[in-house]
């Protein structure tokens, strides 16, 4: 069995016991070995991910830009997670991207996320990130036409810089001696004594005196299974449902000119319902993910201005939270993708707003004749099919709501892609402020229900990390 080691591999030594072992390797695994190794260097850290290495994570739907159906998603899975290709966007603030704020308290959570920037600026080598500042003219706009737009300060590294800093960050960690296995999908977590032991879909089996579960989203049921098998109590947590927007960009280069990312509430009128417009992508293209063989649609963009297209997306996505007796709104997100998937015969579903107000399916022919060219191989269909009434009404109040702020929003040959799901489906009761779920085990990142960003996930990270170092110093 071999481990990686930054430019090479070594035979994994006969010890396995670990200090600290991290399950999954993206942003808030990496900050809190960062963080334990950088401050007791003593400390023997492992980091297991169920994907590949930075180097190898290639998505062969780049070649004909639809999704192969890969066992393990390059895009999702693999050091530094599901941000290795997101576009770099780092929140300055807590205004969104998850609740860390209301935990630990704004100062706290503030405090946190500037030490993540500080970090990443350490390892950025490749260009000054961009750092676009709110803008008050914008909220103003969007108050008169009964929307909200919620603005705060965001560092833009771009896709590029982006996996440069994360590769810069995880070559620091191996020479700093944390241990890197890729392709280990933890399986469970047992008690073992006064510690755990880790058991591994290779059949490999490591030892912890304390765990970091940092699964991130796409590990949503190994932490429902961890809870479940430990006696954690948990509550639903909301699922946001909805499909990815593309058009032209110059529709929204008023905003996409002064502030990074334009992220906008919007309560429905017919159900009262809350729909959030994020995600947004300047000179971007729509992109395919594998979520356990569930083919959903994303966005991508790239600071370089050689790579850019003439199209922007963005998420239009409708809030649900579930109450009892439910308790699977992960499953029903997944069903209603897997649906998308069927009629699209494997693929995303993509769909002309017009031929979706005139009720009609959108085939090849009217695709090839849009003045909007898709970004995304996608099957041209009917995603009427798919969303329930209830969402689907959402998202076209939502689009004609911002057809007031963006003109042009609501363009006939403005293109839906279905869908795009955000679930977080449960959230661990937590033993204390440590986020403990368990003794010696914590739970950091979006896998938490807590974080749902770059900034907050790491952030996170860096704060559990600081807390383990405190206790071992007792």
């Amino acid at each position: 069995m071999y481990s990686l080691f930054y430019g090479g591999y070594y035979i994994m030594p006969d010890n396995k016991k670990y200090d600290i072992v991290i399950i999954g390797g993206g942003i808030g695994g990496l900050m809190s070995a960062y963080r334990l190794q950088k401050n007791n260097s003593n400390l023997k850290i492992a980091i297991t991910e169920c994907g590949n290495v930075m180097e190898k994570r290639v998505c062969p739907a780049g070649k004909n830009s639809t999704c192969a159906h890969c066992k393990i998603c390059s895009i999702t899975n693999g050091f530094a997670g599901a941000g290795a290709f997101s576009d770099g966007k780092f929140n300055l603030g807590t205004a969104y991207g998850g609740t860390l704020g209301e935990e630990l308290g704004e100062d706290t959570a503030n405090k946190y996320i500037n030490e993540v920037d500080n970090i990443l600026n350490e390892y950025c080598t490749s260009g000054i990130p961009k750092v676009y500042k709110s803008n008050d003219e914008l909220r103003l706009k969007c108050i008169q036409n009964n929307l909200r737009l919620l603005d705060m300060n965001v560092k833009h590294l771009g896709t590029d810089n982006n996996f440069l800093t994360m590769q810069n960050l995880i070559k620091a960690l191996s020479e700093m001696g944390v241990d890197l296995f890729h392709f280990y999908e933890c399986t469970s977590v047992e008690k073992n004594g006064g510690g755990y032991k880790l058991l591994y879909a290779n059949g490999e089996i490591l030892y912890a005196n304390r765990v970091i579960i940092a699964t991130g989203r796409s590990g949503a049921n190994f932490v429902a299974a961890f809870c479940k098998e430990h006696g954690v109590k948990t509550r639903s947590n909301h699922i946001d449902i909805g499909v990815r927007v593309e058009m032209k960009d110059i529709i929204w280069r008023e905003f996409s000119s002064k502030i990074y990312e334009p992220k906008i509430l919007y309560k429905t009128k017919t159900f009262e319902d809350r729909c959030r417009m994020f995600c947004f992508n300047q000179g971007g293209l729509v992109s395919a993910e594998n979520n356990h063989g569930i083919i959903t649609a994303n966005g991508h963009s790239f600071a370089q201005s050689d790579k850019k297209t003439d199209n922007c997306n963005f998420a239009i996505l409708s809030s649900i939270r579930f109450t009892e007796p439910f308790n699977q709104p992960t499953e029903y997100a997944e069903n209603i993708s897997r649906l998308a998937n069927m009629i699209g015969k494997g693929n995303v579903i993509v769909q002309r707003f017009g031929d979706l107000i005139r009720g009609r399916r959108t085939n090849e022919h009217r695709l090839s004749q849009n003045t909007v060219i898709p970004t995304l191989k996608a099957t041209a269909g009917d995603i009427s099919l798919v969303l329930p009434h209830r969402i689907l009404t959402n998202i076209i109040e939502t689009i004609y709501a911002l057809d007031k702020v963006a003109p042009g929003t609501a363009n006939v040959d403005t293109l839906l892609y279905g869908c795009e799901s955000k679930y977080y489906s449960i959230r661990p009761v937590f033993m204390n402020d440590k986020f403990e779920l368990i003794d010696g085990v914590y739970i950091i990142g979006d896998g938490s229900g807590i974080c749902r960003g770059l900034s907050q996930s790491g952030a996170m990270g860096i704060y559990v990390a600081d807390q383990i170092l405190n206790n071992l110093n007792v």
